[in-house]
């Protein structure tokens, strides 16, 4: 049997069910403007202020009543409706297949491209630092179909590149491997112990593992007796205890609850243990793990489940990017809107400079709006006879019209519904039924990273935190960036969020609601505060100042994240084609997978009526 890798559980398995005073930097970039260089801004960001504020009101008043419309006479062979990796993949197809004269218009409503594939920069101490605030990495790239090799060669994406330019070494060299943090507020004392207690380090490739035995670890843990007795018993598993016949154990694994295993197999009441156990799915579970089967917390590496490697020999998770994704974002926009920046590969563009007023100027045959939020598209006439669309979007408070022959809605399936008025009822039925899991990406500049080498922490844990894990950041070099070298050296730290309801049990659907509503209405001191008290806790010496040492910090929020597929036929009912209009995006392939949505963008535009 094929090893169930990390993409397999995240894409498959698991989706069929007081604030202190800021400084500056971290606040003044919080809001943005057409002029600004995005990412270089600090403060709420991903979905930040004002992003979805029209889409919100589309959605939840289901009216549009813009007042006035301004008609921009402006026609296009296709609108693209989201500028995420499938929206900017749809217009590469497009071109392939139809030739550059066509006239394409990319419309979005944030400020920036890409989507989750979003680029953060922290400037420390005038040294530029380079990551992500979303999609990481390409997963399993040389698996990925013809249609996407063609577009990794068309923008100038290099596999080789990266066998060298992540460092395989650099964790092991610093002493730096995979701990738990347990905090005060949750556990009773700031604890730090040399121990994973899940499977999650595993997607760091280089980052040791344990460096302690169960035993040990356990013994240092601030649970009662009671607690480390039951959770030394859950590390050294229990599927042996289970009453059911060896040729009827697969399917038991596959059709009850992890956390009856828990409570009722292995006897666990320990409420700090449960919640260890909550979050040790974190990042591959699209919820938590009380919602799993036994089976999906086993392949995830959930607590009681020995770690096993997400990736083998010939497919490593080593296909990042300094920015993550936002690196082949970069790339496409490149060969899309050929005089944003300097450089022909995409490495090349790692460092380029990117200038965002060539993005929508009418010379070019592909322009990029941002800050534009698309709120009706109907055929003319309302009749799927035309051979024109309608499309309304809003900047500002002010409403414009716009035709195209063809429109891809590379967006939200959820938002569909919502905005293509004229679909017919099953398929908004269906559309309306996928879910997205909330997610938050925080990045944090450091001036020096002395303390995490002294603690030996690459990444930690953090069941009783917002930020459920933090870590080093991928040790990437590449198109002139460097990576951080030593530990007075500046660096970024990622911390990762995937946000629950507060009730176990509670069905996925509403808990993400209850997480997505408490996302958006936290305001940044909020965050700055979870932070500081997070590191603070966690650093506990005198190498760690988190004033002196913070020097920015940056929340991405995405109250949509990680796609997650619907019930039966739905997702196959939700992306058909209607008319002249067809539907990319992440979710109609119901993978949180980059790759997924770049193939959606090449499904879309092969769909397209002639």
């Amino acid at each position: 049997m094929k090893k169930l890798t990390r993409r397999n559980f995240v894409n498959g398995s698991a989706v069929a069910l007081g604030a202190t005073a800021l400084p500056l930097s971290f606040s003044s970039a919080s809001t943005s403007s057409a002029t600004a260089y995005p990412p270089s801004l600090t403060g709420l960001r991903g979905n930040h202020p004002g992003a979805n504020t029209h889409a919100h009101a589309r959605a939840w008043q289901n009216d549009f009543s813009a007042g006035s419309i301004i008609d921009t006479t402006e026609s296009y062979d296709l609108v693209i409706v989201g500028a995420g990796l499938s929206g900017l993949a749809a217009a590469f197809f497009y071109r392939q297949a139809h030739g550059p004269d066509k006239k394409i218009l990319i419309l979005d409503n944030h400020d920036d491209f890409g989507g989750h594939a979003k680029r953060n920069e922290h400037t420390v101490d005038g040294h530029q630092l380079i990551t992500y605030g979303g999609s990481q990495t390409l997963v399993e790239p040389h698996n990925a179909g013809p249609e996407i090799k063609t577009l990794f060669e068309g923008i100038g994406i290099d596999l080789k590149r990266f066998d060298t330019a992540f460092d395989l070494n650099f964790f092991g060299e610093h002493g730096l491997g995979a701990t738990t943090y347990f905090n005060e507020q949750a556990f009773g004392r700031n604890t730090l112990v040399r121990h994973p207690f899940c499977n999650y380090y595993n997607y760091i490739e280089g980052l040791p593992g344990a460096a302690l035995p169960d035993e040990q670890a356990v013994a240092q843990t601030p649970l009662s007796e009671r607690g480390k007795t039951q959770l030394l018993r859950v590390l050294k598993g229990g599927l042996h205890l289970l009453e059911v016949a060896p040729e009827d154990l697969a399917d038991y694994l596959e059709t009850h609850n992890y956390f009856d295993y828990l409570t009722q197999t292995l006897g666990v009441d320990d409420p700090q243990v449960l919640q260890m156990a909550r979050h040790s799915g974190i990042d591959w579970s699209n919820a938590s793990t009380e919602l799993l089967t036994i089976e999906e917390a086993k392949a995830c590496g959930a607590l009681g489940f020995a770690p096993v490697a997400t990736y083998d020999e010939d497919h490593p998770y080593i296909h990042h990017f300094p920015d993550g994704n936002a690196g082949v974002a970069r790339a496409l926009v490149k060969y899309l809107v050929p005089t944003i920046a300097d450089g022909t590969t995409a490495e090349s563009l790692v460092t380029a400079a990117f200038d965002y007023e060539q993005l929508d100027r009418s010379p070019n045959t592909t322009r990029i709006r941002l800050n534009s939020t698309v709120v009706d598209v109907h055929h003319a006439d309302n009749t799927t006879d035309s051979d024109q669309v309608v499309i309304h979007y809003m900047q500002g408070n002010q409403a414009h019209k716009i035709m195209a022959g063809h429109v891809v809605m590379a967006c939200y399936n959820a938002m569909i519904p919502h905005i293509v008025t004229d679909l017919p009822a099953q398929q908004a039925a269906a559309l309306g039924q996928q879910m997205k899991s909330p997610l938050i990406y925080t990045t944090v500049g450091l001036r020096q990273w002395r303390a995490f080498k002294e603690h030996g922490i690459g990444l930690a844990m953090s069941p009783g935190n917002m930020h459920q894990t933090v870590f080093m950041d991928f040790p990437v070099s590449l198109g002139g960036y460097r990576y951080t070298q030593g530990p007075d050296d500046p660096c970024v730290v990622q911390m990762i969020s995937c946000p629950y309801g507060e009730v176990l049990g509670r069905p996925r659907a509403e808990q993400y609601r209850e997480a997505r509503y408490q996302m958006l209405g936290t305001p940044f001191a909020a965050y700055e505060e979870e932070v500081r008290s997070h590191l603070s806790g966690m650093l506990s010496s005198d190498s760690f100042d988190f004033d002196r040492d913070v020097a920015s910090l940056t929340v991405n929020r995405w109250a949509h994240g990680y796609a997650v597929a619907g019930p039966g036929d739905s997702v196959a009912i939700g992306r058909q084609p209607h008319g002249r209009i067809t539907i990319a995006n992440s979710d109609s392939a119901s993978e949180a997978d980059a790759i997924a949505a770049m193939a959606m963008g090449y499904r879309a535009v092969t769909e397209l009526s002639v």
